[in-house]
């Protein structure tokens, strides 16, 4: 079975859970028998849902990052990384072999101008009809927004960091 229809879909903002949506959806999509490509960029750890993702046979994920926290400017190896993760999720998006693509904190690299915004608009434009494609990360920019289908942005209203919590297996990781 495949989508008649592809849409566009962003998950951004300032608060939690944007990646959870996204690989809920992943979930979802795998449970109809849809084939899943996940590409995580800045992301290279064993976290807790990659390690479940990889026992789901119709799911791919692959990360792009070093698995560093980027504060500042990027090191030219962070952006090395990207572009060449950018490359390697166009070649998995054309190919026409996966119904849904998720592109993991693809907008923070627009952000930290590791990526630019066109090679994304472009990547929407000649993405196949019946693929759906997912974005997530914080900051997205008004021209990238203009071209989905879907936007949630979640908003922070309250977050365990602010009183110390520090993040938590299974549930941050």
């Amino acid at each position: 079975m495949k989508i008649k229809k592809g849409l566009v879909q962003i998950y951004t903002g300032n608060g939690k859970g944007k990646t959870t949506a996204a690989l809920g959806l992943a979930l979802r999509a795998a449970g109809a028998g849809f084939k899943v490509y996940i590409g995580q960029f800045i992301k290279s750890k064993a976290y807790s849902e990659t390690k479940a993702l990889k026992k789901i046979k119709n799911i791919k994920i692959e990360q792009y990052g070093r698995g560093c926290f980027i504060k500042g400017k990027p090191k030219k190896i962070d952006i090395e990384c990207a572009r060449k993760g950018l490359r390697k999720a166009q070649k998995n998006i054309m190919s026409g072999k996966y119904d849904m693509i998720i592109l993991d904190e693809v907008i923070i690299t627009l952000k930290l101008r590791m990526i630019k915004t066109e090679d994304i608009i472009n990547i929407i434009k000649g993405k196949p009809r019946s693929a759906e494609l997912v974005l997530t990360g914080r900051y997205c920019p008004r021209g990238l927004l203009k071209h989905a289908d879907l936007i949630t942005k979640m908003k922070e209203i309250r977050h365990p960091y602010r009183k110390g919590i520090k993040a938590r297996l299974g549930i941050e990781y």
